[in-house]
């Protein structure tokens, strides 16, 4: 793997995986524009997300099937014309259609990070993995601040016109620059390659384990992330969208940390990382549910939030991989599809206790997520032990 390749992977996955994010500053934008109430535009996160799932579990699987360049070059083009339909779509109803379809045609970065993984040599899949996570999570930064500063100063549905834009642009970079890429075993079509994920999920325990710890740390950061343009609109802030997408900006360090965390992996048990992991997306909320208030320890916060997620998702993102070398994109399949499951039902409950019960139900909830956090991974250290070194 080149340097020049790995990095042009982490682009075209960053520039992709923004799209499921630009609609988190614009939250209190489109409230407006749709005349509907937060808890009801909560609904355009989860259905984004829920959309992100089902085609993980339609589309990705085809990566062990057909050609690679295609397919990512196909789903480029099909995020463009779905990101366009969001920004024309004047019904609630329809909009939020159109951004489940978005989200369904935005698994294309779950292609490219199992590819990724693929062509790296053993010894350097995390460090490689750890690298196109970080063009990822970049990707996940830029589109919280990118879309709050243009949704003020050029309207939400802007945001979604110039990202169609930009998916049209990284095809075209695709098509000119990629390199072909073939599955290594296109035995099975499309029904049985969809059938074989259950005897996969069977066969590998710790795969599940790995989901569900990887759901539940997900979930409570779509809780944070979906609520927070609510808490940051009210007082004592009262802030615009343009500063509210900065705010994700402050997630750099988790971005910074996943190559670090991706060495780690490649040397000791990934699950001794994934420990550090939930122990400071815990802290994050312990420090930040009687702190909302101030500024600056909502700062603190969100770095520890960042930091513990996406060292979180290296750790088990490093060890599933390794389970079935012939089945990367299907076990990709399997974690990510319960990654944004659990994602989804994070941002729907988080934005029914703001409605109800504001920040002090958003944290309760997404401690309740730890608690499944914790229990699956305990369970999963008890079954097999820690192997401190290879």
């Amino acid at each position: 793997m080149r340097s020049a390749r790995v990095l042009f992977m982490a682009a075209a996955t960053g520039a992709s995986v923004a799209n499921l994010y630009y609609n988190q500053p614009l939250l209190t934008l489109m409230a407006k524009s749709f005349h509907v109430s937060p808890g009801s535009v909560g609904m355009v996160t989860m259905l984004t997300q829920i959309g992100y799932a089902t085609g993980l579990l339609l589309f990705v699987p085809l990566a062990d099937l057909m050609e690679r360049k295609k397919l990512v070059i196909g789903l480029f083009l099909s995020t463009a014309v779905a990101l366009e339909f969001v920004a024309a779509s004047t019904d609630f109803l329809v909009f939020l259609c159109a951004n489940f379809i978005l989200g369904a045609f935005t698994s294309v970065p779950q292609v490219i990070v199992p590819l990724a993984a693929d062509l790296a040599p053993d010894a350097q899949r995390g460090r490689v993995v750890g690298v196109v996570m970080s063009g990822l999570l970049i990707g996940v930064l830029a589109a919280r601040a990118i879309s709050g500063l243009t949704g003020d100063l050029l309207g939400w549905r802007n945001v979604f016109r110039l990202a169609g834009i930009l998916m049209i642009l990284f095809a075209l970079m695709i098509f000119a620059w990629f390199s072909q890429s073939k599955p290594r075993d296109s035995s099975h079509n499309y029904p049985q390659l969809i059938r074989s994920l259950i005897p996969i999920i069977r066969s590998e325990p710790e795969l599940v384990k790995a989901s569900l710890t990887g759901g539940a740390l997900f979930a409570t950061f779509s809780a944070f992330w979906t609520t927070l343009t609510f808490r940051l609109s009210a007082a004592p802030y009262h802030y615009t969208a343009s500063v509210i997408g900065f705010f994700g900006l402050l997630g750099i360090a988790g971005a910074s940390i996943a190559p670090i965390v991706g060495r780690l992996a490649d040397k000791r048990d990934p699950r001794i990382t994934l420990s550090a992991a939930i122990v400071l997306v815990t802290l994050s909320w312990l420090w930040m549910w009687p702190l909302s208030g101030h500024l600056w320890a909502m700062i603190i916060g969100i770095i520890l939030l960042d930091l513990g997620v996406q060292a979180g998702q290296i750790s088990n993102q490093s060890r599933i991989y390794a389970l079935r070398p012939d089945a990367r994109a299907r076990i990709n399949t399997v974690y990510m599809v319960t990654y944004f499951i659990g994602g989804s039902i994070g941002s729907g409950i988080a934005s029914e206790a703001w409605a109800q019960f504001r920040w002090t139900g958003v944290s309760l909830s997404a401690l309740a997520f730890l608690s499944l956090a914790y229990i699956v991974h305990t369970l999963s250290l008890k079954q097999h032990p820690l192997i401190k070194s290879l």
